[in-house]
């Protein structure tokens, strides 16, 4: 039960007398307490696990190109839970879980019923059902007063150091001898096994302290060049944060992010776009300043930044950075190419690490509309290396960034009106060119919910930390228009689609002409109970390429068309097991080419014990080729991410345990093997395998504080 529960005013939502909303209201709260309380007789429910490979696996079943990214944004909102008596708009709509009716709604009881006590009166927030509450639990908690860092270090929310290791069984090229009759000449040049170890020390809306040191396969154990900003490790994070003191909203040292507006110029390192969620992705939220927890070794900042809030309703923030890049270097004043892929094992990939400096400083300019209604912003930020950037001399990259600063500034803003929420942000970069987006984001009663969006990115359009909806890798040469629907007759069914037409007014690398294409994306959902659940999607792209028998003097392009089509069915019994089935099937056309088909069958499991969980799963798979690869989520490790490629033919399967030793030490270990029926070799180059199979083991430890 609640300790204490007090409403100080009466308020009617659904067109009822004052009366009876306030004795409903109170009804509903206190059935919700007192069911939820049964089960857990706290000021909030148990905070569970998430598993964040499933939770992006429902709102994108066809990964995009960019999932690690996504993975660790989604991670960062898990790890650091919003407090609802505190959340913006904007903070909840970043959990891609609520409507726009329902952020209207929450915001309407808040204002009107004053600060949530407990995370059970959740219950009585109109148009919130339990399996919304469910999902939105792992990322929410309860703050009813303010809190003393003192206070804070004496109870944190997140205390805990982990360690997580693995490698291959089967040898790689890499780490063979030298071989006289081998075409190559080099090896990696440190151990095969990775290293991952983090510490974190946080409390949610007060204050937050990390490190995290890993090493990949093949790369040394240790190395020191304090000057190259190499510490040890072959990378390095740190950050410490403070947060809600007084009129200093954030204050963060070490390695950050931010994200304002739709990410036109600083979009917090990942981007939600186009998936099965057709409607809330289609929208970035302003979330500001974050710390920096991946391990992804690229496009983060490090230095300080800060927010203040200079009136009630603005913040102003501040941010510098001087950070060292990865750089392919023709001379010491030329530079061609920024590599991102943070491997260090070669000698030439040893040469590129941190060899540029980069200097960031920026400026972000918030003011809130009154009740929430929306927002403007401006937002600008001036980069400079030590090295002239010049990409190499190809006709694709005629207008690509060259020299050394830019600077881009832009505004942004969004209005929420009844259901409708509009959006926007133009920016403009030193080169002149200028990018632009907007869209709005409705419901249309309880049953649609429908979202459209265009976008405009000139050729000479330069961003180096914006991440707005792209077709492409990057916000450049691209115009677009998006629209998505959503219908849910009931809460056994729901439809949704959307269609998106692209177009590329420049080259693009392999695409020697002015090109465009379009996509479109299917998705039916059955959810009879809370423990069974089936979904049907097909996804289609059509893009231009090169056609391959054109002369080089008269390029033409022809149309591929990629098709994705997957029946996937989820059945659990709680606290006992979770099957999930899933097939899939994928294939490539292109004009004048034999179409490439592939398709894979998957069966996964997993059991709950009082101290032992285990997953498994069992796939078969077949494709014709590379580009009929079919990819597919798999359960993990906590803060690991698993989207394997399954090619040609054969099996993949794993398993995993984790047991919780004692209140503070869990143990996970996992083994996976993928088993190829018609090769004898697997990958090229020096990660080269001699054999049918690719076997990896990984264990991970983490003590809780």
């Amino acid at each position: 039960m609640l300790r204490s529960m007090k409403i100080t005013y009466a308020f009617d939502l659904q067109g009822k007398p004052n009366g009876f909303s306030l004795c409903m209201t109170v009804l509903l709260v206190s059935m919700a307490t007192f069911g939820l309380a049964q089960e857990a007789p706290r000021d909030a429910p148990p905070r569970s696990e998430i598993d964040i490979n499933l939770f992006l696996a429902e709102l994108f079943p066809v990964p995009p190109d960019d999932s690690e990214e996504l993975f660790e944004g989604l991670l960062q909102l898990y790890a650091s839970p919003l407090d609802l008596n505190a959340a913006t708009p904007d903070d909840l709509a970043a959990t891609f879980i609520l409507s726009e009716i329902q952020l209207r709604s929450f915001f309407e009881y808040r204002t009107i019923a004053g600060a949530l006590l407990s995370l059970y009166e959740l219950q009585a927030v109109p148009g919130f059902d339990l399996a919304t509450i469910r999902r939105l639990l792992p990322f929410v908690t309860i703050s009813t007063k303010a809190v003393a860092i003192r206070d804070a270090l004496k109870n944190p929310g997140q205390h805990f150091v982990m360690f997580r290791s693995g490698k291959l069984i089967e040898r790689q090229k890499g780490f063979a001898p030298l071989d006289a009759n081998s075409s190559s000449a080099t090896r990696y040049q440190g151990p095969a096994f990775n290293g991952y170890l983090r510490y974190r020390n946080a409390r949610s809306g007060v204050y937050s302290f990390g490190l995290t040191f890993e090493k990949d396969s093949g790369e040394e154990i240790w190395d020191w060049n304090a000057r190259g900003q190499i510490f040890g490790f072959d990378y390095t994070s740190f950050h410490a944060q403070v947060i809600n003191r007084g009129k200093l909203k954030t204050l963060i040292a070490g390695d950050f992010q931010m994200q304002t507006g739709q990410g036109m110029i600083l979009g917090a390192g990942f981007s939600l776009g186009k998936g099965s969620e057709v409607i809330k992705t289609v929208y970035k939220s302003t979330t500001g300043l974050k710390p920096y927890t991946s391990a992804t070794e690229a496009n983060f900042f490090r230095g300080i930044a800060a927010s203040w809030s200079i009136a009630k309703s603005t913040e102003v923030t501040f941010l510098f950075s001087r950070t060292k890049r990865d750089a392919t270097q023709e001379s010491d004043s030329i530079t061609t190419s920024l590599p991102i892929t943070g491997y260090h094992r070669t000698p030439s990939e040893i040469e590129k690490h941190n060899v540029l400096s980069e200097q960031n400083a920026g400026l972000h300019l918030l003011h809130r509309l009154s009740s929430q209604k929306g927002q403007i912003g401006f937002t600008m930020l001036h980069t400079s290396y030590d090295s002239f950037i010049q990409k190499r001399n190809w006709a694709y990259n005629r207008y690509e960034f060259s020299g050394t600063q830019n600077l881009i500034a832009g505004l942004h803003g969004d209005y929420r009106w009844q259901n409708i929420h509009f959006f926007t942000e133009t920016a403009i970069s030193k080169s002149g060119g200028t990018g632009t987006i907007g869209g709005l984001v409705a419901s249309v009663g309880r049953k649609f919910d429908i979202s459209m969006m265009a976008r405009h990115y000139a050729r000479r359009f330069h961003t180096f930390y914006g991440n707005p909806i792209s077709e492409g890798t990057r916000p450049i040469n691209e115009n677009g228009a998006y629209a998505g629907l959503r219908w849910s007759p009931s809460r056994k069914w729901q439809w949704s689609a959307y269609f998106d037409y692209f177009r590329f007014p420049w080259l693009k690398f392999q695409v020697d002409a002015p090109s465009q294409g379009f996509d479109y994306f299917l998705h039916w959902l059955w959810k009879p109970s809370r423990r069974l659940n089936a979904y049907l999607l097909f996804h289609e792209k059509h893009k231009q390429l090169n056609d391959p028998s054109a002369e080089d003097s008269d390029p033409t392009l022809i149309r591929s068309i990629k098709r994705t089509a997957t029946f996937n069915m989820d059945y659990e019994i709680p606290l006992k097991c979770a099957l999930r089935t899933r097939f899939q099937y994928g294939s490539l056309k292109s004009k004048g080419s034999k179409t490439s088909n592939g398709f894979t069958v998957a069966q996964d499991v997993t059991c709950y014990f009082s101290k032992l969980e285990i997953s498994g799963r069992v796939a078969f798979f077949k494709t014709d080729d590379y580009d009929s690869r079919q990819y597919a989520y798999e359960k993990d490790m906590l803060y690991a991410f698993s989207i394997p490629a399954y090619y040609n033919a054969g099996t993949r399967h794993y398993l995993m345990l984790r047991y919780t030793l004692s209140k503070h030490i869990k143990i996970w270990l996992r083994w996976s093997q993928t088993r190829y029926s018609d090769i004898d070799k697997i990958s090229s180059g020096l990660n080269e395998i001699d054999g049918n199979k690719r076997s990896e083991a990984k264990v991970q430890v983490m003590y809780q504080f």
